[in-house]
């Protein structure tokens, strides 16, 4: 940048930022061309100058997204240095500025979890309720970030919200979120357990989480705990608390095969064959073709149904007792 640009950037002067822009108009493009560089918008948001960057992010909207040499955007520079109000004032510009990754994929949702802040949590949720499906490079989600940071708090936050959400896919996305695995296969009730953080495996409990999820290794959480080279009170508190809920040892667990053994001895039905052959076609077909189709299978379905309840000895038998 030049001098009266980097000036204006650290004083938060708009008048001098139209100045730099009077010197060289192109100097706003250069910068936007430069990987990893720390941009006005970068400089503004360590200061806390907020105007000043509400004014960049409109002439460049695109410096919301760049990261400095640290690997850092705008807004992570800005929650570092709690200018949370101008954080929520680019994030009115471009909603999304929530899920830019910065370092090790770390987005500005998996720092709040970090930090606990249940407050900014809560309003992260609200503004972009997408960004809590975001991992980190060793994904993490930002569940795993609050139970390692030991943020019960935030954790609670998070479960709640996803327990309590009704947005699109809510209940896909409860299920697969509470149950996500890391890059070592373990589940946010794995690393609780681990932890010894009994207020985390209750509430993980009370959710539904998998209680007999398997990381890398083959180990349930309840292994995670009794796998332990020294056993505590707590630790046998929590195993306890996972044993009654239902969870199990890997050990006594039935196995059910890998995919491509499932796939192997998979036995494909005559009805299964209508189903796929139906699913895989009916983008190219008209509406009236496809309610015939689904007309037919839904009468293979009733006589097969009604051929259970009534077996061939079952109608004979009714048709002497009538005769007589």
């Amino acid at each position: 940048m030049s001098e009266s640009l980097t000036a204006a950037a650290q004083a938060g002067d708009i008048s001098l930022l139209y100045t730099s822009i009077q010197e060289d108009p192109y100097v706003l493009e250069r910068i936007d061309e430069i990987p990893f560089f720390e941009t006005p918008l970068h400089v503004a948001a360590s200061a806390g100058h907020t105007r000043f960057a509400v004014e960049i992010m409109r002439l460049k909207p695109s410096f919301g997204r760049q990261l400095n040499p640290n690997g850092f955007s705008p807004i992570h520079l800005a929650l570092q240095n709690q200018h949370n109000r101008l954080v929520f004032r680019l994030v009115e510009i471009q909603k999304d500025l929530f899920r830019v990754p910065g370092r090790e994929g770390i987005t500005p949702l998996h720092f709040v979890a970090q930090t606990g802040d249940t407050d900014l949590l809560a309003q992260f949720l609200s503004a972009c309720p997408e960004s809590v499906e975001d991992v980190t490079v060793r994904g993490e989600t930002s569940l795993h970030i609050a139970v390692k940071s030991n943020q019960f708090e935030a954790l609670e936050v998070l479960i709640q919200w996803i327990h309590w959400s009704c947005h699109k896919f809510a209940s896909y996305r409860q299920k697969s979120i509470l149950n996500w695995k890391d890059d070592e296969g373990n589940t946010i009730l794995h690393i609780a357990a681990l932890n010894n953080d009994k207020k985390a495996v209750k509430l993980l409990i009370d959710r539904d989480a998998d209680l007999n999820a398997k990381n890398l290794e083959g180990w349930t959480p309840l292994d995670m705990v009794i796998e332990k080279q020294t056993q505590t009170p707590q630790d046998r508190e929590v195993r306890d608390m996972l044993r009654g809920a239902g969870g199990s040892r890997s050990s006594s667990l039935r196995s059910f095969g890998t995919l491509s053994e499932k796939l192997r001895s998979k036995k494909i039905t005559y009805l299964r064959k209508i189903e796929v052959g139906i699913f895989r076609s009916k983008r190219n077909m008209s509406s009236d073709t496809r309610n015939t189709l689904l007309v037919v299978l839904v009468l293979i379905a009733t006589s097969t149904y009604e051929a259970v309840l009534s077996p061939p000895d079952s109608a004979a038998t009714s048709s002497a007792m009538n005769s007589r």
